[in-house]
């Protein structure tokens, strides 16, 4: 079968190759698919750089989750277990694991479900219990993990304002449904967020993106304001000033969502069973920006570690769609 794989830590462009492999052979409750879709997340460029918090040994296949088809005709979601990840044509997964691909959705939208709505429905809901008529605010809104967010908060029943950087970006953030859009390259996001809250700020910040983000996002966070820290894309970890938590009367919340699959695992079952039922009603569907064949995938990977991309980039190994 054909695989990306990478032998050495650096840019995914520049790291990442096409081989001819053999196909993996399931363990004990695992079970062999053939990738139909595989998503790309911005862990992947970091899995690449050897900057992620899993570093799997080298030479590996990256792509943490796909759609794709089991040797008995199910088609099913899963998050392939590294060293030989998504960008294949061929993965094996644990069983336990697998959940049924919603079938309101395609292979590549199917695809980009699970991690990044699984991960804006945790850190929305549970981390930090989004209620109707509050104000969320969205960085990154127009990005795989933020466009999520900004269809979960307005089923939540929010008022989304999204952030993002340039022009292209805000018109794909108002056609996703944010109520407002501030385009940071342009525009004070502070006092765009106090002037449409009337002062009062944001209820909840959902923040992918780390460094000036986070930093401008507690200047305008609301009384009681949760701010849900999902990733640090901008390469940069902010440190917290605690005093300024203190006399403002915010909370912080961290989300790792995969912790979920082994601390609660009938929760991820149960958030799916919502998501499924949402993509349904047409509720939420991801944002898929480009569909790319086998051989494109290095440079697609490329464009998401870049932030060049929006939506969701999606590898179609045997160029299908269904």
């Amino acid at each position: 079968m054909q695989a990306w794989r990478v032998h050495r830590n650096g840019e995914p462009s520049e790291v990442m190759e096409l081989e001819e492999t053999d196909r993996p052979t399931p363990g004990d409750g695992q079970v062999l698919i053939k990738v139909r879709a595989a998503n790309i997340n911005f862990p992947d460029a970091l899995l690449c750089r050897g900057q992620y918090q899993v570093r799997p040994p080298l030479p590996f296949t990256p792509g943490v989750e796909i759609c794709g088809e089991t040797e008995d005709g199910r088609r099913v979601l899963a998050t392939p277990a590294l060293p030989e990840g998504g960008f294949a044509e061929y993965v094996v997964a644990d069983e336990a694991s697998l959940l049924p691909a919603p079938d309101a959705l395609d292979d590549a939208e199917a695809a980009a479900l699970h991690i990044g709505y699984q991960t804006g429905w945790f850190g929305l809901h549970r981390r930090a219990h989004l209620q109707a008529g509050e104000t969320l605010l969205v960085h990154a809104a127009a990005g795989g993990v933020g466009s999520a967010a900004v269809q979960l908060g307005k089923a939540a029943g929010a008022t989304v304002i999204g952030v993002v950087g340039g022009p292209e970006k805000a018109a794909i953030a108002r056609e996703l449904g944010c109520d407002l859009v501030i385009d940071r390259r342009s525009e004070d996001i502070v006092a765009a967020v106090k002037e449409a809250t009337g002062g009062r700020g944001a209820d909840v910040v959902y923040d992918p993106v780390g460094g000036d983000a986070y930093a401008r996002s507690v200047k305008c966070i609301a009384f009681e304001g949760r701010v849900v820290v999902v990733g640090f894309a901008s390469g940069t970890i902010p440190a917290p000033g605690l005093n300024h938590a203190l006399v403002k009367n915010y909370s912080i919340a961290g989300l790792h969502w995969g912790l979920y699959n082994t601390k609660d695992p009938a929760a991820v079952r149960a958030c799916h069973d919502e998501l499924t039922e949402l993509a349904a009603q047409g509720v939420i569907k991801p944002l898929i920006s480009e569909r790319v064949p086998m051989a494109e995938a290095a440079r697609a990977v490329q464009r998401v570690a870049d932030g060049t991309s929006t939506g969701r980039i999606v590898v179609l190994p045997s160029g299908g769609t269904r």
